[in-house]
């Protein structure tokens, strides 16, 4: 689906919102229609566990997407080249998150205590989403961007779509740049988002494809949602109460264990009403 995906967008162009929401459908689709091969192939268990891991990846993708849309902002990235960025943002994080994955899996299965520090790290994330505000972009404050710049020279200007272009010898774009930052966004957030659906299952198949699927729907519902990112002004907090109950569920796994179903159900209601109360109108005070 990626190389289809490239192939139909070989050319960088600005993508309509239209063809972003049938893309996106389409994502949505294969998802659901993976589920269903879950339900036949592995049970009801199996299939449960999937849904509510691809809804929590899903929501914290969203969330994701704040930040890619200041980055490309405070670069001025042309809306034509955002396309390339997102793709070959979206490849290196299904490799990074590949290996996040199989280590955190073995991790647990290895390390039974190591479940309450994440369960720690998932509550103090959640607590850090409701609290810290406006999120703010400081990429002359990265050290990864100093250290890059101090072995590789980067070009003044945008040159087109390329990553590298040669004058005496060669230069990195601020293309490139930007999508070094995208990266490194996506592992922060990875920190938490694995967490939280090893919460959910340590099967690494469901843990995987779970997060393949709500990555690669990330792109299309980047230039779907582009232009509504202020409506969803409430789901941060919701963000924030569905990992502090995650991280909750992990902490007491040992004592009371919550089902998937109900996991589920909370995760689901917790997100429909931050959303609710983003785009519900205000009542006018009197």
């Amino acid at each position: 689906m990626l190389g289809l995906d490239l192939g139909l967008h070989k050319r960088s162009k600005v993508i309509s919102l239209r063809k972003a929401l049938i893309w996106s459908a389409i994502w949505v689709g294969l998802a659901v229609g993976f589920a269903a091969v879950l339900y036949f192939w592995q049970g009801r268990t199996a299939t449960l566990e999937f849904t509510t891991a691809y809804v929590i990846e899903l929501s914290l993708s969203v969330d994701n997407l704040f930040i890619f849309l200041l980055i490309f902002r405070y670069f001025r990235v042309p809306a034509g080249d955002q396309h390339k960025v997102l793709f070959w943002g979206i490849i290196g994080a299904i490799m990074m998150r590949g290996i996040f994955i199989v280590t955190g899996v073995g991790l647990f299965r290895k390390f039974g205590w190591v479940i309450y520090f994440f369960g720690a790290l998932l509550i103090y994330s959640g607590i850090r989403f409701a609290t810290q505000g406006d999120a703010e972009i400081h990429p002359e404050k990265s050290w990864m961007l100093a250290l890059f710049r101090r072995f590789i020279p980067v070009t003044d200007d945008f040159e087109g779509d390329k990553f590298f272009v040669r004058r005496s010898r060669l230069h990195a774009t601020p293309l490139l740049i930007v999508l070094l930052l995208i990266e490194t966004t996506d592992v922060l957030f990875a920190t938490d988002s694995i967490p939280a659906v090893l919460a959910i299952t340590l099967n690494v198949v469901i843990v995987l494809t779970s997060n393949i699927f709500a990555i690669l729907g990330l792109r299309s519902m980047y230039f779907a949602l582009a232009g509504m990112m202020e409506m969803f002004k409430y789901l941060h907090y919701g963000l924030s109460a569905v990992l502090i109950f995650v991280g909750t569920k992990m902490l007491i796994g040992h004592y009371y264990q919550i089902s998937t179903s109900i996991a589920l159900t909370t995760v689901g209601i917790i997100l429909l009403a931050s959303v609710m109360a983003s785009v519900l109108p205000k009542r006018k005070k009197l």
